[in-house]
């Protein structure tokens, strides 16, 4: 496995200054992000993701995959980017997301979302990159893995893959509903991405006092990491894993600074690291 960082965490930082972080913090490369507001603007990706690659590739640095907004043919930029990506070498491609619109919907979004990678498995098979959908809590789609494993049910596995993370699945499924969703998707895992979350009682807006879930330190969440990189073990899993390192903002159990953001990085690489080791 390779684990990368997801350069999302350090938008504030130009590419070079972002590398030589995730040089130092000891990942192999990045997972980078080529949508709006992240490292690459879609609209420069012919000129920006060269030059970006380039720029990590001189500190030893592997651009594993790049995290996009493309969710179908209404993406401008789609072509140009899954162009861009294959000519540098890049063969994964995360997708964007496609809201939930409330119940009653769900069957005739499924066939929409359908329509539409078709046109993304069409992308792919000419440029030679996956395109992978990734599990999301919340009012997605692909918040639970039955509905991802519907939406790629018929596809070329080369072309569209899944992109599991099992803090969202935990969120949605804590007991064994994340298990379930791994061995359902088991043949299809094309990525995976770190990130733990615990649940915190507080007021909404009207002072209600409700449960909500937010990120913190891989160690402290409520994922259990040894059962699961077993389960990846088992699948043959053996590629790309996203580190985020989502602890700015309001989804945080801490709002942390940039170097305490870093060194809250550190020790959660230093513990998957262990727990890879460990079940292997």
């Amino acid at each position: 496995m390779q684990f990368l960082m997801f350069t999302k965490h350090l938008q504030e930082l130009p590419i070079a200054q972002a590398g030589e972080v995730v040089k130092e913090l000891g990942f192999d490369g990045v997972d980078l992000t080529v949508r709006p507001g992240g490292h690459v603007a879609p609209e420069r990706v012919e000129h920006d993701l060269p030059e970006a690659v380039r720029v990590l590739r001189s500190l030893g640095l592997v651009t594993g995959f790049i995290t996009t907004a493309i969710t179908g043919p209404e993406d401008p930029y789609a072509e140009a980017i899954f162009r861009t990506a294959a000519e540098q070498g890049i063969r994964f491609l995360k997708l964007g997301y496609w809201r939930y619109e409330g119940f009653g919907s769900l069957r005739r979004q499924i066939a929409e979302t359908r329509e539409k990678l078709r046109y993304i498995q069409k992308l792919a098979r000419t440029y030679g990159v996956r395109a992978c959908i990734h599990s999301h809590s919340g009012p997605y789609l692909s918040a639970v893995a039955p509905v991802v494993a519907m939406l790629l049910e018929g596809f070329d596995p080369d072309a569209l893959g899944a992109y599991v993370d099992p803090g969202h699945m935990t969120v949605e499924g804590g007991g064994a509903g994340w298990k379930i969703g791994l061995d359902l998707l088991s043949d299809r895992i094309s990525l995976v991405a770190v990130k733990s979350f615990g649940w915190f009682r507080e007021p909404d807006k009207s002072g209600r006092m409700i449960w909500r879930h937010k990120l913190v330190p891989l160690e402290e969440g409520t994922v259990r990491w040894d059962e699961v990189f077993a389960c990846l073990r088992q699948a043959g899993f053996d590629g790309y894993v996203s580190l985020h390192s989502e602890y700015q903002g309001p989804g945080s159990w801490r709002d942390l600074s940039l170097s305490e953001l870093i060194e809250q990085t550190r020790r959660d690489l230093a513990y998957i690291k262990r727990v890879v080791a460990g079940s292997m």
